[in-house]
């Protein structure tokens, strides 16, 4: 069953004007790890996930590409006008962002990610979308979250994940015409993943769970494929998408100066966990 991935990350005494910074320097950090080097959209949420924004900015992604498409990387109805073109700098969306700077107040910014994908649309777009932006409503994941600012742990799973995708045997041996041939259900392209810094009377302190900044994946589908029959092409892809995405977590780590970092899934369970299970079912 597909989860909600999520990587939280904490600072040392942050102050609330510093969080500008640390959200420039992750965001930034996407452009180098499979990601867009401008942003999509500015979000700021006050008090709590319960109330309406006080800001929206929509800039655009992929040269108005998802516009042009009419699919499901335009922008919802009543979200402001769209500007065209490819998207703002991360530090130009911050600043418009966090003029409107407050404890209580929570900061989301949207940015592209690339990952392998089997083709579910026309043109085989595939997207990560939430209808509703929001902290995570599974009591053991939070509970998860708060027990395990560990950093040497933390890594440590890191390395577990690195470790279970490329515990592959099939993958030894294969000959260059089997490298070359790729199915064509397999399309490399675009989601949206959600980067939101969290005042820190936000919704009641979240960010001592959520982190100072959080970054939403959306559906870990694309590092499991649970519902799909893995060759060795598939399993190639889902490789490929897990070490983007550990690397994307140290990227952001090292880019942001955290000391703590958690990547963690709505429902609690361990991705590492179940991509070896999923991968040993491969062999």
């Amino acid at each position: 069953m597909a989860d909600t991935l999520y990587l939280s990350l904490w600072y040392p005494n942050l102050s609330l004007e510093a969080l500008p910074d640390k959200l420039i320097a992750v965001l930034g950090a996407f452009a180098a790890h499979g990601g867009e080097a401008k942003v999509y959209s500015a979000t700021v949420w006050p008090v709590s996930w319960n109330e309406a924004p006080v800001f929206e900015r929509i800039y655009g992604r992929m040269a108005g590409e998802a516009q042009q498409r009419g699919g499901p990387g335009a922008p919802p109805h009543g979200h402001g006008p769209v500007r065209g073109g490819p998207g703002a700098e991360p530090r130009l969306a911050v600043e418009e962002a966090t003029e409107l700077l407050h404890e209580d107040y929570a900061y989301e910014f949207q940015i592209g990610w690339s990952l392998w994908e089997l083709e579910t649309g026309p043109e085989g777009w595939a997207l990560s979308r939430k209808t509703t932006a929001g902290p995570s409503t599974s009591v053991a994941a939070r509970d998860a979250a708060s027990s395990a600012q560990d950093d040497s742990s933390n890594q440590q799973d890191d390395s577990s994940i690195t470790h279970a995708a490329n515990d592959n045997p099939k993958e030894h041996g294969r000959d260059d015409d089997k490298q070359e041939k790729l199915d064509p259900r397999w399309a490399r392209g675009p989601r949206l993943v959600r980067v939101t810094g969290y005042g820190p009377l936000f919704d009641e302190g979240a960010y001592e769970q959520d982190g100072h900044i959080r970054i939403d994946f959306g559906s870990d589908a694309p590092f499991l494929e649970e519902d799909a029959d893995l060759d060795l092409v598939g399993a190639r892809h889902v490789e490929e998408n897990v070490r983007q995405l550990v690397e994307l977590t140290a990227g952001v780590e090292k880019a942001s100066g955290a000391t703590a970092r958690l990547l963690w899934s709505e429902l609690g369970e361990s991705l590492a966990a179940r991509l070896a299970a999923r991968l040993g079912a491969v062999n």
